[in-house]
C-alpha cells in the first residue's frame, strides 16, 4: 500500500479502498502473450502498479517479462511481445495487499515461476493468504529460500515441498494448506489451470475464443479479446484445460460460497457481470435502494465519479431529483501524480476533479459516492460543492459503512483509521460538515444484489467483512499480530 502520509499519494485516490489485482490465462491461440496483454489492460483498474507476462513454447521453453507500471505503457512493446512466444500465456496486474507495500520490488512482481522435478510451473494470484506469515515461517525452518515479500509465492514452495507426481496434484496439496481468499491462474508446459478457495471470494470467470480457452478475474476482460463466457470457476474448484479439454476437480472440502460483495460495489468494472447479473445494472439498483432508504428533498442529484455515477442514476431515477454531472474527473491525470511544490500540493483534490459551478449554484445538492473510508476527501469536495455557491450539502453512500478491514485482497487502513470505525453518522456528519450523511443499509445493499428478503444474518449470502465485522475464514497472522475480532456486544 502507498503511505497515505506521502505526499506523493494523490488525496483523490488514497481515500478509497484498493483494488486487489486481477488474472488473465489463454491457451490454445497462437501468440497468447497478445492475447494476455490485452486482457491485463482490460483489468488495469483491478491494479496499477505493476504487470507481469509468462508464456510458453516448445522451441524457447518458459519466458516471462516483469514490468513496473501500466500495461500500455509496457506490453505493447513489438520487441517486449516478441520474446514471448507461444500458444499458452498467463499475466498478472499487481496493487500489493501483501508483502513490501508502496516499497514494490521486481522480485514481487507475479506472475511467479517454479522448476520442479515434475516440469515448470508459472502462477498468478488474485486474493490475499491469512495464514501466509506463519506459513512463510515453517517453509523457511525447512529450508525454503524466498525470493520475494509476496505471500503468494507461499504456493509455490508449498508445491515443491509436495510428493504428488503432477503439478495439478501438487497444487491440489498446496492450496489446501492455505488459508484466505485466492483465484489463481496458472501454467505449465501444456496445461492451463484455474482455481478458486472453497468460499470463492474473490472472482474466476471461464471464457472461449476461437478454438482457445480463456481464464479471467471479469468478464470484461474476455469482451476485449472477443470471447465468449462461457461459465464461472465454481468456488472450490480446479480447471485443468490440456489439449483443449477441459476437466473439472474439486479438491476442497464443501462450504457455503461467499462471493465478496464488495465486487458489485465497487471493485468490478461496470461492464462486467457475476452469477448472471450485470455490475452496472446491480450499482444502479444500490441507488434505488439508497434512495428509498434515504430520501431527502434536494434539487440535483450528483455523483462523486466516476464510482458513484451508476447509484446516482438510480437514486434519480427512483426520487424524481433531477440527475446532473456537476463533478468533471480530469481523465488524463494519472493515478500517482507527483505534484512538484507545496503550493500546487495544497490544491488537493482540485488536480483531479473540478465543480460545474453553474450547475450547483444555489442548488440542494445530494452528492453520492460509492464509499467513504477515511472521509477525507468527502470533506474536501463537500468544500468544493459549497465554495461553488451550493446552498445544501447531503451525502449519500452507495455502501454501508467501513468500519473493518479487509484481510481477502483488498488494501484497507487499519481499523482505527475508518472513520465509521470511529465515529457514529451524527459524528460523521458534524465531522464532515455537512447537512447529511445516509449509508445504504447492509439489507439493502443485499435487495440490491438480488436477495429480496437482505441478509440472512445466520448464515450470510456473501462475504461482507468490511461492514459486518464477521470474518468467513479467521484472518490468523493478523490475530496473531493482536488484531481483536467483533465481539457479542458489537
Amino acid at each position: 500500500m502507498v503511505d497515505t502520509d506521502d505526499w506523493r499519494a494523490h488525496p483523490f485516490d488514497d481515500d478509497k479502498l484498493r483494488e486487489e489485482c486481477g488474472v488473465f490465462g489463454v491457451i490454445g491461440l497462437s501468440d497468447a502473450a497478445n492475447f494476455v496483454a490485452l486482457g491485463l489492460h482490460a483489468l488495469q483498474h483491478r491494479g496499477q502498479e505493476a504487470g507481469g507476462i509468462v508464456s510458453h513454447d516448445v522451441a524457447h521453453g518458459f519466458n516471462s517479462a516483469r514490468r513496473f507500471g501500466y500495461v500500455r505503457d509496457n506490453f505493447t512493446k513489438v520487441s517486449l511481445m516478441e520474446t514471448l512466444p507461444g500458444p499458452l500465456a498467463i499475466g498478472h496486474v499487481r496493487y500489493s495487499t501483501a508483502g513490501s507495500k508502496g516499497n514494490t520490488q521486481i522480485r514481487d512482481v507475479q506472475p511467479f515461476f517454479g522448476e520442479f522435478s515434475v516440469g515448470g510451473v508459472a502462477i498468478a494470484h488474485n486474493g490475499n493468504i491469512t495464514n501466509a506469515a506463519a506459513l512463510r515461517r515453517e517453509l523457511i525452518e525447512r529450508g525454503s529460500i524466498f525470493q520475494s515479500s509476496s505471500d503468494s509465492e507461499c504456493i509455490i514452495h508449498l508445491m515443491a515441498r509436495s510428493l504428488q507426481r503432477t503439478i495439478p496434484e501438487r497444487m491440489k496439496d498446496a492450496l489446501r494448506r492455505v488459508e484466505g481468499a485466492f483465484s489463481v491462474v496458472a501454467m505449465t508446459r501444456t496445461k492451463l489451470i484455474g482455481v478458486r478457495d472453497a468460499l470463492g471470494v474473490r472472482p474466476l470467470v471461464l471464457g472461449r475464443v476461437g478454438g482457445g480457452w480463456v481464464l479471467s478475474s471479469e468478464t470484461c476482460a474476455l469482451d476485449i479479446i472477443g470471447a465468449e463466457f462461457e461459465r464461472e470457476v465454481a468456488p472450490g474448484e480446479m480447471v485443468v484445460i490440456e489439449n483443449g479439454e477441459l476437466t473439472s476437480h474439486r479438491p476442497f472440502e464443501h462450504k457455503k460460497p461467499r462471493f465478496c460483495i464488495f465486487e458489485h460495489v465497487y471493485f468490478s468494472r461496470p461492464d462486467s457481470h457475476y452469477g448472471g447479473r450485470s455490475v452496472y445494472e446491480t450499482r444502479r439498483q444500490i441507488g434505488v435502494e439508497l434512495a428509498r432508504e434515504t430520501h431527502v428533498d434536494a434539487d440535483l442529484v450528483c455523483p462523486v465519479p466516476d464510482g458513484g455515477t451508476p447509484a446516482a442514476i438510480g437514486y434519480s431515477q427512483e426520487s424524481g431529483i433531477p440527475y446532473g454531472m456537476g463533478i468533471t474527473r480530469n481523465q488524463y491525470m494519472g493515478r500517482t501524480f507527483i505534484e512538484p511544490t507545496e503550493q500546487i500540493r495544497n490544491m488537493g483534490v482540485r488536480l483531479k476533479l473540478n465543480v460545474n459551478r453553474k450547475l450547483v449554484e444555489g442548488k440542494r445538492v445530494i452528492l453520492v459516492d460509492d464509499s467513504v473510508v477515511r472521509g477525507t476527501t468527502s470533506r474536501k469536495i463537500k468544500d468544493m460543492i459549497l465554495d461553488a455557491g451550493a446552498a445544501e450539502v447531503h451525502f449519500r453512500v452507495a455502501s454501508p459503512p467501513t468500519a473493518w478491514p479487509c484481510f481477502y485482497g483488498v488494501d484497507t487502513p487499519e481499523r482505527e483509521k475508518l472513520l465509521a470505525a470511529t465515529m457514529s453518522e451524527d459524528e460523521m456528519r458534524e465531522h464532515l460538515e455537512v447537512d447529511s450523511i445516509k449509508f445504504i443499509s447492509l439489507d439493502g445493499l443485499y435487495r440490491a444484489v438480488g436477495e429480496a428478503n437482505g441478509r440472512d444474518p445466520k448464515q450470510p449470502q456473501y462475504c461482507d467483512a468490511c461492514f459486518s465485522g464477521e470474518y468467513p475464514v479467521a484472518p490468523s497472522d493478523k490475530i496473531e499480530e493482536g488484531f481483536r475480532l467483533k465481539t457479542a456486544a458489537e
